[in-house]
C-alpha cells in the first residue's frame, strides 16, 4: 500500500485508484453470489455444533497499520482505543508499523509501538524500500525508472533489516517479526522483488536477521510469489511466517492448499487490507458487515493466523478521525476484543443459513468464544450446541445500526445448547466458560485442593512472558475471582492479558474482566502478563484464589 495524494481525510478519494478497482472487482461478485433475502419473519437455521475438541490454527490476533510519515502518528488516546480491551476499544493485538529506509526516520512510530506493548500487543514492520544507497533502477515494461534491490547488496539490506530490530528492541519494543519487502508484486512506487530473487535473499541471506522473518506479502495473495518459497526448502527454513495482502482477493482463492502441505511449523497471516474498499465512510451501514464476513473468512477458508487492517485511524479504517470506533472498527473488535493472542480456532457449522457466517475459538481449557454475522434483512433464530463439553452461562455483545459492541448481559445454557434470536443485519460475539468434565482432583501441595495454578514463562535478555493457568477444582462455581501472588524482587508487569493487575511489581492481584468471571467446577482460565526484570526471572512460589492457597502443579 501506498500513499494516496488524492486521499483526503475522509478517507474518499476523488478518483478511484487502481487498488480500489482491484479490491471491488475482487469483491462484489462474490457478495452478489452469496446474497440472498429472507422473509420478514424471524427465520430459523440449522443448529450450529461447536466443538472445543477439534482445534484448528492458533490466533495471533487481529491489529492495523500506523505509518506516522504518511498520515501522522496516533494520540495517547487513540493508541489507548486501538489497543486496550475495554468497553468502547477496538482490542487489536497486532500493530504493523513500516521500516524506514533512513535510520533517523526509525523513531517516528516507536511511541506508538512501545503503548502497543505495554497493552499486550504483538509488533511486526515492513519495508517498503532500502536504503537508496542500495538500490538500482531499471526497465519493467512501461516504467522505465523501476526499483530493485542491487544484488551484490542482499547482505547489506539483512544488516539494515537487522539493524531496526536491534533498534527497536533497546528502545523497549521486541519485534514479533520483520518483512523482507511490502507487496513485492505492485511496487510501482516502491522495490521490485521477482519470486526467483526473493528465494535467494531467503536463501543466503535471511538466515541472519534476529527476529521472525515475514514473506512474500503478496498485494494479491498471489500463489505464484509464494509457492516458489513453500517449494525450496533452504528458502522456506529461513521464512517463519507466510504473509499476504487480500486486496482484491477472491473468495475462491483464499485456501492454499501448497501451504497445508509444506508449510508445516510455519505460520500464516494476512497483514494487509482494507475491505470492501477506501472509498466509501467507514460508518456505512450495513456495508460494514461485509468486513464480518471478510474476516469470517479469512479465519475459516484461508485459516490465517491474524488479520491487520491498513490505516487504524482513516475515515475508512476502524477508527475515524476524530478518534472514534467506526462501524467497520465495531465488527473488527466482535473478533479483536474477545479472541485473543494464543486461541485456537475450534470447528464450528459456518453457515448454518444464508447470510449467517458463525465461527468459534477456545482460549485454554476454559473459555469459547463464538461470533456469528447475519447479514440477512430478518432475525434468525440460532441454535449453538457445544460438542463434547458442558458450559456456564454466556455473555454477549451486539453491534446493529445503532448500537456498537453493547453489552446483551448473560445468558443461561440447557443441556450444553443456547438458542438466540441474530437481529437483522447484525453482528454479535458470545463467551462462555466449558468444560469437558470434571478434573482429577490433585493430591495438594502447599494448598487446599480448590483450585490448581499452572505457570510458565518464556523470557529473553531483560523481560519475559508468563501464562497462568487457574483451575477451579471445587465443587462450586466461582463468580468473581481475584489471584494473588508475589513477584521476585526487580520484576515489572508492563502488561496483561484476560485479567487486570494491581500493582505491577511485589505483591500482585490479578482480577477478572467482564467476560471470564464465572469460573465453574474444573472449568480453568488462561491469563497471562508481559513484564520486565533485572536478571532474576524466578517465578512466584505460591499463589491464592480469593484468598485461599492454590495447589501449585
Amino acid at each position: 500500500m501506498t500513499q494516496d495524494q488524492n486521499e483526503i481525510a475522509s478517507g474518499e478519494r476523488g478518483s478511484l485508484s487502481r487498488r480500489t478497482v482491484l479490491a471491488t472487482m475482487g469483491a462484489l461478485p462474490v457478495l452478489a453470489a452469496t446474497t440472498s433475502v429472507l422473509g420478514a419473519s424471524e427465520a430459523e437455521a440449522a443448529t450450529a455444533v461447536i466443538d472445543p475438541s477439534a482445534p484448528r490454527q492458533t490466533i495471533r490476533g487481529f491489529g492495523g497499520m500506523a505509518h506516522a510519515a504518511w498520515i501522522g502518528d496516533l494520540t495517547a488516546a487513540q493508541r489507548d482505543t486501538a489497543f486496550g480491551t475495554g468497553e468502547g476499544r477496538l482490542g487489536f493485538s497486532v500493530l504493523r508499523i513500516p521500516v524506514p529506509e533512513n535510520q533517523a526516520d526509525w523513531s517516528r512510530d516507536l511511541a506508538t509501538a512501545r503503548r502497543a506493548i505495554e497493552l499486550g500487543a504483538t509488533v511486526i514492520a515492513s519495508p517498503w524500500n532500502p536504503p537508496a544507497n542500495m538500490v538500482e533502477t531499471f526497465v519493467r515494461g512501461s516504467q522505465t525508472d523501476a526499483k530493485r534491490l542491487r544484488y551484490n547488496m542482499y547482505g547489506a539490506y539483512a544488516q539494515h533489516l537487522n539493524a531496526f530490530n536491534d533498534f527497536m528492541r533497546n528502545n523497549g519494543v521486541n519485534l514479533y517479526g520483520i518483512s523482507v519487502q511490502n507487496e513485492p508484486d505492485y511496487a510501482h512506487d516502491w522495490t521490485w522483488w521477482t519470486p526467483a530473487e526473493l528465494v535467494r535473499f531467503l536463501r543466503e541471506n535471511a538466515g541472519s536477521i534476529g527476529t521472525r522473518v515475514i514473506a512474500p506479502e503478496s498485494f494479491q495473495y498471489l500463489k505464484n510469489i509464494s509457492d516458489p518459497i513453500l517449494n525450496d526448502s533452504a528458502a522456506l527454513a529461513n521464512v517463519d511466517i507466510i504473509g499476504a495482502h487480500l486486496y482484491g482477493t477472491s473468495f475462491a482463492n483464499f485456501p492454499y492448499p501448497l501451504f497445508k502441505q509444506k508449510g508445516a511449523g510455519k505460520e500464516l497471516w494476512m497483514t494487509e487490507v482494507y475491505y470492501p474498499n477506501s472509498s466509501d465512510s467507514a460508518d456505512l451501514w450495513p456495508q460494514a458487515l461485509d468486513v464480518g464476513e471478510h474476516i469470517h473468512r479469512a479465519m475459516v477458508d484461508a485459516e490465517f493466523q491474524a488479520y491487520i487492517w491498513w490505516y487504524i485511524r482513516r475515515g475508512y479504517g476502524p477508527m475515524r478521525e476524530d478518534g472514534q470506533i467506526s462501524k467497520r472498527g465495531a465488527i473488527m473488535a466482535h473478533f479483536a476484543r474477545f479472541v485473543r493472542p494464543g486461541y485456537v480456532r475450534i470447528e464450528a457449522t459456518a453457515n448454518p443459513a444464508s447470510n449467517v457466517y458463525v465461527s468459534a475459538y477456545r482460549g485454554g481449557d476454559s473459555t469459547v468464544v463464538i461470533v456469528a454475522v447475519n447479514k440477512g434483512t430478518s432475525a434468525v433464530s440460532q441454535q449453538f450446541t457445544l460438542a463434547n463439553s458442558t458450559a456456564s452461562g454466556v455473555s454477549s455483545w451486539l453491534t446493529d445500526a445503532s448500537r456498537n459492541v453493547a453489552p446483551q448481559g448473560t445468558t443461561g445454557v440447557s443441556n450444553g445448547s443456547l438458542t438466540v434470536t441474530l437481529p437483522a443485519r447484525s453482528m454479535m460475539t458470545f463467551v462462555t466458560g466449558v468444560s469437558s468434565g470434571p478434573s482429577p482432583s490433585p493430591s495438594p501441595s502447599g494448598g487446599t485442593g480448590l483450585c490448581r495454578v499452572a505457570y510458565t514463562t518464556s523470557s529473553w535478555n531483560n523481560g519475559f512472558t508468563a501464562g497462568i493457568s487457574i483451575t477451579n477444582t471445587g465443587t462450586s462455581t466461582i463468580n468473581g475471582w481475584t489471584l494473588g501472588f508475589t513477584l521476585p524482587p526487580g520484576q515489572t508487569i508492563t502488561s496483561g492479558w484476560n485479567a487486570t493487575y494491581t500493582p505491577s511489581s511485589g505483591q500482585v492481584s490479578a482480577r477478572n474482566v467482564g467476560y471470564n468471571g464465572t469460573l465453574a467446577p474444573g472449568a480453568t482460565i488462561d491469563i497471562g502478563f508481559q513484564a520486565t526484570h533485572t536478571g532474576d526471572t524466578a517465578e512466584p512460589t505460591a499463589f491464592t484464589l480469593n484468598g485461599v492457597p492454590c495447589t501449585v502443579v
